[in-house]
């Protein structure tokens, strides 16, 4: 049994309420764990969506948590990457179909806020407890770290779990150093109302400056993650609704008619940042405390949600007919280090090679991401091993 029992002591306490926090306390109590969630919730004003993919769909379903055929969320069925670069060597346009891997979709776009209401009311009808207050700074301890909490008393845990960002307190005060990259390239993310059915199909454009994804949305609607050079971020910045909505329309080649933009509109840098360890003394990292990703292929939220599925593996031996053991012993830590180390290593190499394939005017590189994705279109065997390998089912982590 731990040795740490001030009066404020709780078995697991995650620090953060954003999507990754409330997903990781939705799960792990569904594992019949004992969790307190700490922070305030989440921005109310991003406008950003999450494209769930079927390994994440599936993970969610098993803690109770029902994505596919909400009336938020819209099908994944078919995703299309069309090469709109100008540049000598071009791939063909490919189109991913999920029936061809017996899948009735590949996964479920729902905007985040959405998301965040679904997963609250899921702790909610679990009991999860639920401190909305933030933690100023995390401290040494006699066992582990000590949070002090905005207003309340000092909390401590057998377990810590970071779910509190790129810039997360927690990570920084257990010592973990991080690997990070910036790049010369601005997201714009929004939501469109759109004047052509978009079939449930969801396309990703890729330009000299970075990807243009189209995703579904319920109805005649549409989300947008548009990556370009700084300089052209502060030009879009600039423009109305009506001269951006023009803009979206050219740049998407006219492929949903005539386009509005419909709400606010939000730009983030573009940044990779991946930890040395997803593990310290008595703390995990999930989601971006662990890793940020460009906005490529879906992978960011749906990485966080293998993290957690690998967590909770790895916390299932903490409980025995006995009793409770410590869950934040380091045999348990060490495990879960170990189960995300490929996983994350492989989709951060990934991802930034595509990435720094689109801004690259060296030719071999050009050469080398045309003729992958030749490869994807022409030979059938090789583009549904990679269909599926990259819906990576969360359950399977």
């Amino acid at each position: 049994m731990p040795a740490n029992r001030e009066s404020n002591h709780r078995p697991i306490v995650i620090v953060g309420a954003g999507l990754a926090g409330l997903a990781c306390a939705a799960v792990l109590a569904a594992k019949g764990l004992e969790v307190t969630l700490v922070g305030p919730p989440g921005n109310a004003g991003d406008t950003r969506t999450t494209a769930l993919l079927d390994g994440s769909i599936q993970a969610l379903a098993k803690a109770g948590i029902r994505i596919a055929g909400h009336p938020e969320a819209a099908p994944l069925r078919v995703m299309s990457i069309v090469d709109a670069t100008q540049r000598l060597l071009r791939a063909r346009p490919i189109a991913f179909q999920a029936e061809e891997i017996g899948l009735e979709a590949f996964g479920w776009n729902i905007p985040n806020g959405a998301l965040s209401r679904i997963l609250q009311a899921r702790l909610h009808e679990a009991g999860v407890q639920h401190l909305p207050v933030r933690v100023l700074s995390a401290e040494p301890g006699a066992n582990g770290l000590v949070l002090k909490l905005d207003g309340q008393p000092d909390l401590a845990a057998d377990l810590i779990v970071a779910a509190d960002g790129r810039a997360s307190l927690v990570r920084q005060a257990a010592g973990i150093e991080t690997r990070s990259h910036d790049y010369p390239q601005v997201a714009l993310a929004l939501n469109l109302k759109i004047g052509r059915t978009h079939r449930d199909i969801s396309t990703e454009f890729h330009t000299e400056s970075g990807p243009f994804t189209l995703v579904p949305l319920p109805g005649q609607r549409a989300s947008l993650v548009w990556v370009v050079s700084p300089e052209k971020a502060d030009e879009l910045r600039a423009m109305d609704d009506a001269a951006l909505s023009r803009a979206i329309e050219i740049q998407s080649h006219a492929l949903l008619g005539h386009v509005q933009v419909d709400g606010r509109r939000s730009f983030w840098p573009m940044s990779a940042v991946v930890a040395v360890t997803q593990a310290a003394d008595r703390v995990a990292l999930i989601g971006e405390a662990a890793h940020v990703l460009p906005p490529i292929g879906a992978q960011g939220f749906n990485l966080t949600l293998r993290d957690i599925a690998a967590l909770a593996k790895c916390l299932e031996g903490t409980r025995s007919l006995e009793g409770a053991r410590d869950p934040g012993e380091a045999s348990v830590l060490e495990a879960y280090a170990r189960a995300r180390r490929l996983d994350i290593g492989t989709r951060h190499s990934a991802v930034d090679l595509l990435n720094r394939s689109l801004l690259s005017g060296h030719f071999p590189l050009q050469g080398l991401r045309g003729l992958g994705l030749y490869a994807l279109e022409r030979v059938g065997p090789l583009r549904r091993v990679m269909m599926r390998q990259g819906l990576a089912r969360a359950a399977e982590h």
